[in-house]
């Protein structure tokens, strides 16, 4: 089976306002032929399990939303196209590298090994197996990114952007923070205030902490490629990083939503309308 449409736009219901979301790593496509040295099933680790459903009110706010098809395991599109594991490949990258730091826990663009250390594939990829999911899915859902934030931004003059994840409750041997790591319920990452207005951070921080959830800002997770390649601040283009605790909304077991999914929907809800808000401000 190929990937026909490597991601799917939701636009908003209603008058359109500056805030876009995406969703990159909620896709489960994947093809049937690849040489894994695990169960298929155990990839659905790396999924951030069901957020772009758990965002779709934002639609009804006037958001627009982009969610990608593919499995994140497969390519990950929070990664620059460089962003190489030399590891992983069985000969020389035929281009520039440009590390983030993920390939020292097999997550590059590319992973290599799951959250507990097993490694994916029986056998090195070729460069070329690489590069074709580049063109397939990361290249494709990067620029629909950005021609969102372009249109958003030449209609209102500014566009806030959220950037949308899920997170294991506790690190495994792989996981950032370190093995056995407690994260908070959510995590905010603005790459230490470079990717956004203080003030978009501190409006999504006191909506959540009003509901009763403990945030905690750039602490694992500072944001990666998505928020660094298409925030300009100054410009108005002001990108954050959100991670929700899976266990949230859902049984990390099974990888089925809990009782808690809709309590969780409407309280972020509330949190978009918090950030539409703010986000009229930076178009009056």
């Amino acid at each position: 089976m190929s990937l026909r449409e490597p991601f799917g736009i939701e636009p908003p219901v209603g008058e359109p306002i500056a805030l876009v979301l995406d969703a990159p790593h909620s896709g489960r496509w994947l093809p049937e032929d690849l040489p894994l040295a695990v169960p298929q099933h155990a990839l659905r680790e790396a999924e951030d399990h069901f957020v772009d459903r758990l965002w779709a009110d934002a639609l009804d706010c006037g958001a627009t939303m982009l969610a990608a098809n593919f499995a994140r395991i497969w390519v990950d599109p929070n990664r620059h196209e460089d962003d190489v594991d030399a590891d992983l490949l069985d000969a020389p990258w035929p281009g520039p590298l440009r590390p983030s730091g993920k390939a020292r826990i097999g997550k590059a663009v590319v992973w290599r090994t799951l959250e507990d250390g097993r490694p994916i594939y029986v056998r090195p990829l070729t460069p070329a197996e690489v590069q074709a999911r580049l063109d397939a899915a990361l290249r494709p859902y990067q620029r629909a990114l950005g021609a969102l934030i372009e249109r958003t931004h030449a209609r209102h003059g500014a566009c806030v952007h959220l950037n949308c994840h899920s997170m294991r409750a506790v690190a495994g041997a792989m996981g950032e923070g370190g093995a056995g790591s407690e994260r908070a319920d959510v995590v905010l990452g603005d790459r230490d205030g470079s990717t956004c207005a203080p003030e978009l951070t501190a409006t999504v921080r006191a909506a959540f902490e009003s509901l009763g959830y403990r945030v905690a800002v750039n602490d694992p997770y500072k944001g990666v490629e998505l928020v660094r390649a298409f925030s300009d601040p100054p410009r108005g283009r002001h990108s954050l990083q959100v991670e929700l605790n899976k266990r949230l909304y859902l049984d990390e077991a099974a990888l089925e939503p809990t009782a808690d999914f809709e309590r969780l929907r409407a309280d972020l809800r509330r949190v978009t309308a918090a950030v539409a808000a703010y986000a009229r401000t930076l178009t009056r």
